[in-house]
């Protein structure tokens, strides 16, 4: 099991493969973003995405798939998320992508008031198939210290 203690400042992590499809767009869409350029060709094609793209709050709901597969891979700890700062979307993402991420941890920090847990500040890229970046935040985890022997 991963816990604060093993977090190290600088540490890097590669993970995850997602391929973003067509009709995954198309339903997302639908349901939480419903504008024409993230549910017809036809009317993306007259905007500056030039073809179906996916929303951003699409593309942050497969990074989030990736990033709970590379946990329960690694085993951390984890106790969820407070939230993300300086979310930005890069370029648009396109049915045919395929999705990869890169964390950076930037800081950590033990709680003054629950010394069960810490916390950690992380940059995280998102690229596509051609390692250009798409996305990037910096998240914030929370995660527990290692239990007293």
């Amino acid at each position: 099991m991963q816990y604060f203690e093993d977090i190290k400042v600088g540490q890097t992590a590669r993970f995850g493969s997602y391929q973003v499809t067509r009709e995954e767009v198309v339903e997302f869409a639908r349901k939480y973003d419903p504008q024409p350029f993230h549910l017809s060709d036809e009317e993306a094609a007259k905007t500056h995405f030039g073809r179906l793209s996916a929303s951003g709050w699409h593309t942050c709901a497969m990074v989030m798939s990736m990033l709970v597969e590379n946990l329960k891979a690694n085993r951390q700890a984890g106790l969820g998320s407070p939230g993300i700062d300086e979310l930005r979307w890069l370029k648009p993402v396109y049915p045919g992508d395929t999705l990869r991420c890169e964390s950076e941890i930037l800081e950590k920090r033990a709680s003054r008031s629950r010394p069960e847990m810490g916390s950690f500040r992380s940059r995280m890229t998102v690229l596509n198939q051609d390692d250009t970046p798409v996305m990037t935040f910096t998240s914030i985890g929370l995660i527990r210290t290692r239990p007293a022997e």
